[in-house]
């Protein structure tokens, strides 16, 4: 990937894209309140984000260059964590770019400066394919208006257009406390409380939109004796567009959501990819039996819905969980098909 060769921004509106042959438009919108995450009470303990005080510590020394330790130079609070997540995204944005030949917009739901952007014709008149990342702690609030159903709607009617949500885990639902235990030593990340729940905005599209799917837990991802991800169980048969190709494994992150299918039909949603669970670690769900959950999911076209739905979690467009030729050619499947 090329170096960044121009000065950075801020604080400007969107320069629109324009349709180029061949190259789709490729838009980020983050479903947080920055203000709401970054100014939650550090003296909670579940809900909120790590400050990067307490990042330095679990990973230490990963981060005691002065570039994130010093606090004339990067913000120690939870706004400090939540800026690691942009620096993350760089090198996917980057790839798009290259791959597309457009530039990758971020936007957030309410960003640093407290603007406010809904999910509306702004963001999707020019975009062909859409991530939602669905990192909005539920405390926060952030439920998702008819306007932006209807909008997204529309956006769906294009036969050219794609969306890919991405709620996050869904960590610590059971009122009983042991059993929030056993799901934290499941997934074994100190940074993660006992409770975190994840994404009231991207539920509500999925409500409105009937995506028959619901976010659970945080499990953890077998690995094999190099410490390498297990290999996805994949469905290829059930993949004629081809999302899949080249394509063996994600990136390792310790928590990951189910992504639970809620309706029987089979023509509804396909489930083509799944990821082996590390059973070695007790949780309810394999408990129950299971020693798999469901990772990447489509609802091809139906009705008025011209346009494809995938699933696929937030910390796969991410660097901070790593990534190799597997995930870059998932990457370059989902903004070319």
């Amino acid at each position: 990937m090329s170096e960044i060769k121009t000065a950075r921004t801020y604080n400007q509106n969107h320069i629109p894209r324009e349709r180029t042959p061949g190259g789709r438009r490729v838009s980020i919108y983050v479903s947080w309140s920055y203000p709401a995450e970054a100014g939650r009470n550090t003296a909670e303990l579940d809900n909120r984000f790590s400050t990067m005080t307490e990042v330095r510590r679990v990973a230490w020394p990963a981060y005691e260059d002065p570039k994130w330790s010093d606090p004339y130079q990067f913000q120690q609070g939870i706004a400090g964590s939540l800026e690691l997540f942009f620096w993350a995204w760089v090198p996917f944005q980057e790839f798009v770019e290259e791959v597309t030949g457009h530039p990758v917009p971020v936007y957030q739901r309410i960003d640093q400066a407290g603007f406010h952007t809904p999910l509306d014709e702004r963001v999707l008149a020019d975009t062909d394919v859409l991530f939602v990342f669905g990192l909005d702690h539920m405390i926060t609030g952030q439920e998702a208006q008819p306007g932006e159903i209807e909008a997204l709607q529309a956006f769906l009617a294009r036969e050219d257009a794609c969306l890919i949500l991405g709620p996050h885990h869904d960590v610590g639902t059971s009122d009983d406390l042991s059993v929030r235990e056993v799901e934290y030593r499941h997934h074994g990340d100190p940074l993660v409380p006992r409770q975190q729940r994840f994404a009231t905005f991207v539920r509500d599209l999925m409500k409105g939109l009937g995506v028959p799917v619901v976010n659970r837990y945080g499990l953890r991802p077998a690995t094999s004796e190099s410490n390498q991800i297990a290999p996805l169980s994949t469905v290829r048969d059930l993949d004629p567009k081809g999302w899949l190709d080249g394509v063996t494994n994600f990136n390792f992150h310790m928590h990951l959501p189910h992504y639970d299918v809620t309706t029987n039909d089979p023509d509804t949603i396909h489930v083509l990819a799944r990821q082996p669970i590390d059973t070695s670690r007790p949780h309810p769900f394999t408990e129950a039996g299971n020693t798999e959950f469901n990772m990447f999911l489509w609802m091809p076209p139906s009705g008025d819905r011209a346009a494809d739905v995938l699933l696929a979690d937030s910390t796969i467009f991410s660097s901070l969980f790593g990534g190799d030729d597997s995930l870059r050619n998932f990457w370059r499947n989902l903004v070319s098909n």
